[in-house]
């Protein structure tokens, strides 16, 4: 009936002729009339049994079978911004049941569309922590998630060039992002600098930021120097990295970032509360099940071990394979060594402070203590803003920086 008509739209009190729009045809039926998407269905009723044991069925409401009618082309669909938050769960829900997000010409349309709409209710927390698999086959999908409040990518083998490095530095998660969790991703100095050149040099990107585990990574305490550009953080885990615990790293962190040691572990990174949290809650467990089922994984295996065997570096290659258990396995083995630092109260912050003093004076005379005591407190502002300053230029010069930058 519908099959070759022309499809009218009306918009903003105009009518305009859309073409090329091929509906979602239904599930193929026994009769040669069921055809049309707006024939109705079996899925347009509800069948139950009544007091006799007979079957009986009742029809669907208009609502729940234009839903379904919606939810079948939800990629026509060109913005949701507007609708009520109700109807966006219910219309997700429908999406999510005829499992729309595991297709991939499809899912990250849709969840752009959810995301741009509904924002932090479509995701508002994303634990990838040791799911590489997942992030590196659904990075469309991942993308379009631009209200995340939390994200913990540890153990996913970022490395020091990842696509997903714009992606965390991008203005769409600037205002949104409080907690990213990058430990174990075996990433060095340049990396960390790569990661940040965006905020350094054009000031924009993780503006919000107020917890960063950059821990179990190669660091060193040449890399802190690329943290001064988040303004607003206050926790850090350096656990497991380069660094080792002393007075001279306690007094850079204090005169870079403004943060002292913790002598207690802080709870925000034992990772017991970090949870994917949101609409999209099940679609990341259907892409984990149903990415693990994939009988392609199989062929990868024994291709994988056709070339260990060609190559004859088997030992090498499976030493990297097994790099993300065995930082797990560093957790473990270091969990008494930990490297958190924070940024202290008022009261705290003059306790730090005589503490330090305190400190120094077995180095320095002390006539020179006391005169220190009396400029720190004014000095102590433009020490955290003066390393910054003098990085720039050096910083801005490198060649990763300049390739960044010309990527924008």
């Amino acid at each position: 009936m519908m099959d070759n008509s022309t499809i009218y739209v009306r918009e903003r009190g105009s009518l305009r002729r859309v073409g090329d729009i091929v509906l979602a045809q239904p599930k193929p039926a026994s009769s040669c009339r069921r055809t049309n998407p707006f024939v109705l269905r079996r899925e347009h009723f509800v069948f139950t049994y009544n007091e006799e044991g007979s079957l009986r069925y009742t029809s669907k409401s208009l609502f729940d079978i234009t839903l379904l009618f919606v939810a079948d082309n939800i990629h026509h669909v060109d913005s949701l911004v507007g609708f009520p938050d109700q109807i966006g769960d219910r219309l997700f829900v429908a999406a999510e049941e005829n499992r729309v997000f595991l297709n991939p010409d499809v899912s990250p349309k849709a969840l752009k569309l959810f995301s741009d709409a509904y924002g932090e209710m479509v995701l508002r927390s994303l634990c990838l922590r040791n799911r590489f698999p997942l992030l590196h086959e659904r990075m469309d999908e991942i993308k379009t998630f631009h209200s995340l409040k939390s994200l913990d990518l540890f153990g996913c083998k970022l490395g020091d060039d990842h696509e997903l490095f714009q992606h965390l530095t991008s203005t769409s998660l600037a205002s949104s992002l409080i907690q990213l969790f990058i430990g174990g991703n075996s990433l060095s100095d340049a990396g960390l600098q790569r990661l940040t050149a965006p905020i350094r040099m054009m000031r924009r990107g993780l503006d919000c930021l107020q917890v960063l585990d950059v821990s179990y990574n190669p660091l060193s305490e040449r890399a802190l120097r690329y943290v001064t550009c988040l303004p607003k953080l206050v926790k850090l885990d350096a656990s497991g990295t380069n660094m080792k615990l002393n007075t001279g790293l306690k007094t850079a962190i204090w005169n870079l970032l403004g943060l002292i040691y913790s002598e207690k572990p802080l709870d925000t990174f034992d990772h017991s509360g970090c949870k994917t949290e949101g609409w999209a809650e099940q679609v990341v467990n259907q892409w984990e099940t149903n990415g693990s089922q994939m009988p392609k994984q199989k062929k990868i295996e024994e291709s994988r071990t056709a070339a260990l065997r060609f190559f004859g570096r088997q030992k090498f290659v499976r030493d990297v394979l097994n790099a993300a258990p065995l930082n797990g396995e560093n957790v473990e083995v270091s969990s008494r060594e930990k490297l958190h630092f924070y940024r202290p109260t008022t009261s705290s912050h003059v306790t730090e402070r005589q503490i330090s003093s305190a400190t120094n004076h077995q180095v320095k005379s002390p006539c020179n203590n006391v005169k220190k005591r009396k400029q720190e407190p004014g000095t102590c502002s433009a020490s955290q803003k003066s390393p910054p300053i003098k990085r720039s230029p050096s910083s801005s010069l490198t060649a990763e920086d300049i390739d960044l930058l010309n990527s924008y």
